[in-house]
């Protein structure tokens, strides 16, 4: 299965990056495209900090934060590479990309590539990008593949 994690990690970090590229070569930086009126509009921002700008101008801390992190869920992964699932090797593969999208872009650039704006219920939600979706989305799986098997509700253990 730790194939399959590196496979889902590699795909997913190619389309981060891609994504990243196209907002960065074809937008100004605080541009503005709605998409959906009063609902989604790319807005190229960039972020010094982490979610919700915490940590904001401090890029030497989150830098070494997702080395360590990232370094901690590679060991993860090679110990317990026996007991994971398609599902569990998915949302690894999909947390991984994440966090080496968004370094990538720390190291390069000093701050990471924001570009995906929603506004829901007149709140104006945070901008994030596709690496912070596929963090999110595969820590969600990864905590619902384990629901599943510690509930015994599929065939087997994490196997």
């Amino acid at each position: 299965m730790k194939n399959k994690i590196y496979t889902v990690t590699l795909i997913g970090l190619i389309i981060d990056q891609v994504s990243k590229m196209l907002v960065k070569s074809n937008m100004e930086l605080f541009s503005n495209i709605v998409i959906i009126p009063n609902f989604f509009s790319l807005y190229y921002v960039k972020n010094t900090g982490a979610a919700f700008s915490i940590f904001d101008n401090m890029p030497y801390l989150l830098t070494i934060f997702c080395f360590i992190i990232l370094l901690l869920l590679i060991y993860y992964i090679k110990k317990e590479e026996k007991n994971f699932n398609l599902r569990s090797s998915i949302s690894l593969g999909m947390i991984l990309s994440g966090i080496v999208g968004n370094l990538i872009d720390r190291l390069l650039y000093g701050s990471v590539i924001d570009f995906l704006s929603f506004k829901i219920f007149s709140y104006n939600y945070p901008v994030f990008n596709l690496a912070d979706t596929f963090i999110v989305c595969g820590v969600i799986l990864y905590i619902i593949d384990f629901i599943i098997c510690e509930r015994g509700w599929s065939y087997g253990s994490r196997k």
